[in-house]
């Protein structure tokens, strides 16, 4: 029996074999191995290897020889072909991976660039609202000099006026030092109204009272 699809709108796909492996292991094993490529400890290391192969080739006798010189040292050909065949994939794998890490970490520097010049410009839209704000405010001489001239203003406004009250106060008098005799006149004045027999007689008699205020006779309680 066929088994059904459950997509009948897409084409089957071609099934393919594929190998499975962790990427990062892999890279970082190829960094590894390309890292161990590029130091003189394996040029050391292979110079040494080739010296002692041709050695044990050349300076034996034929029957002891693995790789004889007369047949052009086919073996050590084949062992360094095969070093190169697989060296130069590993060194591209590596470039590769480094070539990675180095986009991922320019991106990062850009992003934090980026970030730095903006907080940048923001602190100094800040400084330069803050040095506006603190142009309007009165620093300490200025206010010690506003003081000052309030002071010698105050000064000068209390002296006018003690000159004043000295000016004023002979020529002032108050109701208690008015003379009797002009509060009879007047009170005479008011009682006489427009009669003149009645005001002259009115007159007569507040030149009477004021000749007995100036009598020495005359106290203070009959006042």
């Amino acid at each position: 029996m066929v088994k059904r699809r459950e997509d009948l709108g897409s084409p089957r796909a071609a099934r393919r074999f594929d190998v499975h492996y962790d990427p990062d292991a892999f890279g970082r094993f190829s960094e590894s191995i390309a890292r161990f490529l590029g130091t003189a400890r394996f040029l050391v290391f292979q110079t040494v290897v080739i010296i002692l192969w041709i050695a044990a080739n050349l300076v034996p006798p034929s029957r002891f020889q693995f790789d004889p010189w007369g047949r052009g040292l086919v073996l050590l050909t084949l062992v360094l072909s095969l070093q190169a065949s697989y060296a130069a994939p590993l060194i591209l794998l590596a470039q590769n991976r480094q070539e990675r890490r180095g986009q991922t970490q320019s991106e990062s520097d850009r992003e934090v660039a980026a970030s730095t010049q903006a907080e940048t410009e923001f602190l100094a839209r800040e400084l330069a609202g803050v040095r506006l704000m603190l142009a309007d405010v009165v620093t300490g001489d200025e206010l010690r000099d506003e003081l000052k001239s309030l002071t010698a203003s105050v000064e000068r406004i209390a002296t006018r006026l003690e000159e004043l009250d000295a000016t004023s106060r002979p020529q002032s008098q108050s109701p208690a030092a008015t003379p009797a005799s002009e509060r009879q006149r007047t009170a005479v004045s008011t009682a006489a109204g427009t009669d003149p027999d009645r005001l002259r007689a009115a007159t007569e008699r507040t030149r009477s009272t004021s000749s007995d205020e100036n009598s020495p006779g005359w106290t203070s309680e009959q006042k």
